[in-house]
């Protein structure tokens, strides 16, 4: 139940999924740490060291039962978040009190813990970039045939295709993906370094065998699900893995941005918008309003994503030697916000992308307005094949297209620059309409589109199939 006295993020309560929600909740947390000591008993009775098995049975009877009542109250006494889990997990597992932590330091909790939640929030967040591009590639082929005017400086240029401009879009997100699956290639185990990164604890435990000591971290580092471990750390991994990965995230949202604020803008022209529910209100004034209100809230979650990029790089920056603890706080913030924030964009633009709108008359409409100007060159061409003359035709062009320009811009009317042309005699040989018929204009955008999804959303497809199709319910 809410507690509506005190402040609830909203990144929980009206954005990110349960499932992310949990990933990065308190009971997930602490069961990763109850995992991570259970893992570490296990390696060191598997290395004969004063761990029995007796002891390990107990803490896996015990692993799910987290008394956190009893561990806010250890915590208040010691100032110590680790220990007071420590103390709370040996009430319950008395047996295996004396063995537990054994060798370790915080941050082989800690920080082991923040490695496997990141990788987990990771493929979760590939999964929904993958059903991103799954529908904006299946979007993109739809419309792979249908003239828009295409827009540079946000003024009207060459003739592109709805479908060709959604595998732009697509794009940004497959690069995306490849950062991604990038990062999860190389997240490693921080693996059981002691106090500053030396072993010299585990040495000792291992009687001075050094091969011993890889043989326990290996040991640890598989069971936690990881075949790499760093090679080497101080007290914690290096700050720059998180930064890392939450540059990462900061290009995803940079993407969601693009992406959301383009379909703002086509809802504006009227040519495209996101889905509107039957029920929805777009405005509580203006009843007739149809507002892009989900991707303007994907653009407000993004804008958050990008800010958070610079804090983990300035943590990697100010960690001193071997570590300080100033970068606590701040990752316990950062690193969670960031992946919430990521999760809850991405699953407003995948439903977007899945239920945009195309309205074919405004866009055919908007085209046929400009259209006239951008087939000029093709119309001086031919009027040159049918036997005029170039410099003739040019200025006549010239001299029709201001009138046609000084007709839209100063009345208001519509573009007549093909009545005027057909209406001189030095053009009567074309076939006006057939030179100015849009489909001539797109180039290979048909084809670009055919090539990049045949490329690269299709083994995508391939390689996330039991992903795809996620479910969307949005809260709000």
């Amino acid at each position: 139940m809410p507690n509506y006295d005190v402040y609830e993020s909203p990144l929980v309560a009206r954005y990110a999924s349960p499932e992310m929600s949990e990933l990065f909740g308190e009971r997930t947390r602490i069961r990763t740490w109850r995992r991570l000591w259970l893992a570490l008993a296990k390696a060191e009775h598997r290395a004969g060291i004063r761990v029995t098995a007796r002891q390990i049975k107990q803490l896996e009877r015990t692993i799910d039962r987290i008394d956190f009542p009893a561990a806010a109250r250890y915590e208040k006494r010691l100032r110590h978040d680790v220990m007071a889990h420590l103390h709370a997990w040996g009430d319950l597992a008395p047996d295996a009190r004396g063995i537990l932590h054994l060798g370790a330091t915080s941050a082989y909790i800690v920080d082991n813990a923040d490695l496997i939640l990141m990788r987990d929030a990771m493929r979760s967040v590939a999964a929904w970039l993958a059903n991103v591009i799954d529908a904006l590639g299946r979007f993109a082929k739809k419309y792979r045939n249908m003239p828009t005017l295409g827009l540079t400086h946000f003024q009207p240029a060459q003739v592109t295709t709805v479908g060709k401009r959604a595998a732009l879009w697509c794009y940004d997100f497959v690069r995306d993906l490849d950062e991604v699956e990038h990062r999860l290639g190389e997240l490693r185990f921080r693996g059981v370094k002691g106090t500053t990164g030396t072993q010299a604890s585990f040495l000792a435990l291992c009687n001075n065998n050094h091969r011993k000591v890889l043989r326990l971290e290996e040991d640890v580092a598989r069971q936690m699900g990881f075949e790499e471990v760093e090679p080497i750390t101080g007290q914690t991994y290096s700050r720059k893995v998180d930064a890392q990965v939450v540059c990462a995230l900061g290009g995803i949202a940079a993407s969601v941005h693009k992406f959301a604020n383009d379909v703002r803008l086509l809802a504006n022209l009227k040519e495209m918008e996101e889905p509107f529910e039957k029920d929805q209100v777009g405005s509580s004034a203006m009843a007739y309003k149809r507002n892009p209100m989900l991707c303007e809230r994907a653009t407000g979650l993004a804008r958050l994503v990008i800010s958070l990029v610079q804090s983990p790089l300035q943590t990697a920056a100010e960690q001193w030697f071997e570590r300080t603890l100033d970068d606590s706080s701040n990752k316990r913030v950062v690193v969670p916000e960031a992946f919430l924030a990521t999760d809850g964009m991405l699953r407003v633009v995948a439903h977007v992308a899945r239920g945009l709108v195309v309205y074919p008359k405004v866009i055919e409409a908007r085209l046929r307005a400009e259209l006239p100007f951008m087939a000029t060159e093709d119309i001086l061409i031919a009027g040159v094949f049918a036997g005029g003359d170039r410099q003739n035709l040019h200025e006549r062009i010239r001299r029709h297209s201001q009138a046609a320009a000084r007709r839209v811009k100063l009345e208001g009317g519509e573009n007549d620059l093909l009545e005027r042309l057909a209406a001189d005699p030095a053009f009567a040989k074309i076939k006006l309409r057939t030179v100015t018929n849009p489909k001539q204009f797109v180039g290979r955008a048909p084809q670009q589109v055919d090539e990049f999804v045949q490329e690269y959303v299709n083994p995508i497809r391939r390689r996330y199939r039991t992903s795809l199709s996620r479910v969307i319910d949005l809260s709000v």
